[in-house]
């Protein structure tokens, strides 16, 4: 279409001229025309092409920009300081090196032990308790760490929002999937101290029941030693 408007013009410009030519020399001129025409259709093809190639240029600089600033957590801190409060105590932790062997020494199981039954039972609720309190105190220390991620999550909007590239939306993206990571670590944190908790209270009750079995047991089978029928008076024999 555009090559057939600039062929007119060019005829136009040609049948305007008032001097008289030949049929040769017009089929000759109308020829030069034409190939004046097509250089100018290739030129206008090579600027064309020479603007798409500079678009494609300027798209490739714009999507190859990286995040100016990352956004991250303070995840080994918040983790380290979810770990160390649930230990106090008598508390059973679940961050504790010698959680096995303590464990073992608090409920000991099945068993009778004369004279100590009260300062056991002392224990066993203590540790539960104590423990409960760590899994309170654990919770209480992520509500206090939602303002600082408040601020993260702020950061995070205001990052993704600003992007102008497909690079930096693939960064920022990213941060966001490191913050998911980071919460559900301290997910599994607070339920690590909930099921210690839990499972505390649970020892507790188990052991009692079984020390008090062992008690009765004990009663209940116990045999005076036999009398050797000797009778002892005042004084050395």
């Amino acid at each position: 279409m555009r090559k057939g408007v600039i062929v007119l013009f060019l005829l136009g410009l040609s049948a305007q001229s008032p001097q008289r030519v030949e049929a040769g020399a017009f089929a000759t001129e109308v020829t030069q025309l034409l190939n004046h025409a097509q250089l100018v259709l290739q030129y206008l093809r090579q600027g064309e092409q020479l603007a798409n190639e500079i678009n494609m240029y300027a798209d490739m600089l714009k999507n190859s920009r990286t995040l100016s600033a990352h956004t991250f957590g303070a995840i080994m801190n918040d983790i380290n300081a979810l770990a160390g409060i649930v230990q106090g105590g008598r508390a059973l932790a679940y961050s504790l090196g010698n959680l096995d062997q303590l464990f073992r020494q608090t409920y000991p199981g099945y068993g009778y032990s004369a004279g100590v039954y009260y300062t056991q039972y002392r224990n066993w609720s203590q540790t539960s308790l104590d423990t409960t309190l760590g899994t309170l105190r654990a919770a209480g220390l992520q509500g206090e760490q939602l303002q600082s991620e408040q601020a993260i999550l702020n950061s995070l909007k205001a990052s993704l929002q600003g992007t102008d590239g497909r690079l930096e939306a693939m960064h920022a993206l990213g941060d966001i999937s490191e913050q998911q990571v980071e919460q559900l670590m301290k997910l599994r944190e607070l339920m690590m101290a909930d099921m210690s908790s839990k499972q505390a209270y649970q020892a507790a009750m188990i052991q009692q029941h079984a020390a008090s079995e062992a008690a009765a047991q004990r009663f209940f089978t116990y045999a005076p030693a036999t009398s050797d029928r000797q009778t002892f008076g005042p004084g050395w024999h």
